[in-house]
């Protein structure tokens, strides 16, 4: 069986609707304020430019579409994909303004778009919640065109000493701030998401294994994030 999130997928989508409201406050508090630095180098590592087009899976509040989005005037267009209707409403009523930027409700292992039509697929921690990793990053492998980019940033398991201190900071803060927050489920879920999810090499793998060549793999903040970086050959 190939490996993904064994948790089922109405139970997560339930949880991102609920938690939608609060969602990045809370992000920003949990990186320890480092998430706008993570959301800016994936939009570098991106690459687009001027007219440039993207799908941007697992969207959620649609922050990173917005960012690929300004990366890609004039002329861009970036669509954000979603099954969360909670995350979607937000992520609409912060960017509807925008022209060439759309949000889609969709199955990230089945998404709604067509093939071999964008520039760049992203997907910011999204990976981990999916029930087949393999088929997720096929999709997104699937609808950039050859030569295209497939990134993913996603929260690692960190193997230095000071890296470790913070994860462990992590997994015992976050139900917490949860609980404080009136989500216990949800951020404990998150934390046992994060404990599943394999090492990053493994993950260079799975992406290999659909086609993308070459992968390269970055660790940032000393390890709790890692970003891949794949390419769907010419």
């Amino acid at each position: 069986m190939t490996a993904g999130n064994q948790v089922a997928p109405d139970r997560i989508r339930t949880m991102f609707d609920t938690i939608s409201g609060v969602y990045d406050p809370m992000n920003l508090a949990i990186s320890g304020f480092q998430e706008p630095f993570w959301r800016r180098r994936v939009v570098r590592v991106a690459g687009l430019g001027p007219g440039g087009t993207a799908v941007d899976v697992a969207t959620g509040t649609g922050k990173v579409a917005a960012d690929l989005w300004r990366a890609a005037q004039p002329g861009g267009r970036v669509t954000g994909v979603d099954f969360s209707e909670g995350m979607l409403d937000v992520a609409r009523q912060r960017h509807e303004d925008r022209p060439g930027l759309s949000f889609v409700h969709g199955d990230a292992l089945a998404l709604p778009i067509e093939d071999a039509v964008a520039d760049v697929a992203t997907i910011c921690f999204g990976m981990r919640n999916l029930r087949d990793y393999a088929q997720g990053f096929a999709e997104m492998h699937r609808v950039v065109r050859p030569g295209g980019r497939v990134v993913c940033l996603e929260v690692a398991r960190p193997t230095n000493r000071i890296a470790q201190a913070a994860q462990v900071w992590f997994d015992r803060a976050v139900p917490i701030i949860g609980r404080l927050a009136g989500q216990p489920n949800a951020y404990s879920y998150l934390v046992a998401s994060t404990q599943d999810y394999p090492d990053p090499a493994r993950i260079a793998d799975i992406m290999r294994d659909v086609g993308l060549s070459p992968v390269r793999w970055t660790p940032m903040s000393m390890g709790i994030v890692t970003l891949h970086v794949g390419h769907r050959p010419r």
